[in-house]
């Protein structure tokens, strides 16, 4: 799918340590004028992305995160499962990602939330 391709280079973009390389990927995948919020964060733009992916990886040297489901999706909306794994390979933390797409397939929105559903 569309959003499927996009989440791919998303995904790539939070391992890319090379900061040229990384706003590379955003290119292809990040509308300008994208939202990314989680609970600790929220930035627009692919600078802005770039900016706090690269203060991720200075906070957490090693550390990296893994998309671990398929991407459902429809009307232009997604969601996906994620894993960010320790330098030493261990779970730090999961969560899920819902997102939207724009007409050119590009990420518009990622809402990040951090564990498990509530019970």
């Amino acid at each position: 799918t569309v959003g499927s391709a996009a989440v791919e280079r998303y995904a790539a973009a939070w391992r890319e340590t090379d900061a040229g390389a990384r706003r590379t990927l955003l290119d292809t995948c990040w509308a300008e004028d994208g939202v990314y919020c989680d609970p600790l964060n929220r930035v627009e733009g692919r600078d802005g992305l770039s900016s706090l992916i690269g203060s991720f990886q200075e906070e957490n040297p090693g550390a990296r995160i893994d998309v671990v489901s398929g991407v459902d999706e429809h009307d232009g909306y997604l969601r996906f499962a994620w894993r960010m794994l320790a330098a030493d390979g261990s779970v730090a933390v999961e969560g899920t990602d819902f997102g939207e797409v724009d007409g050119e397939g590009m990420l518009r929105r990622i809402v990040g939330f951090f564990g498990p559903l509530p019970t």
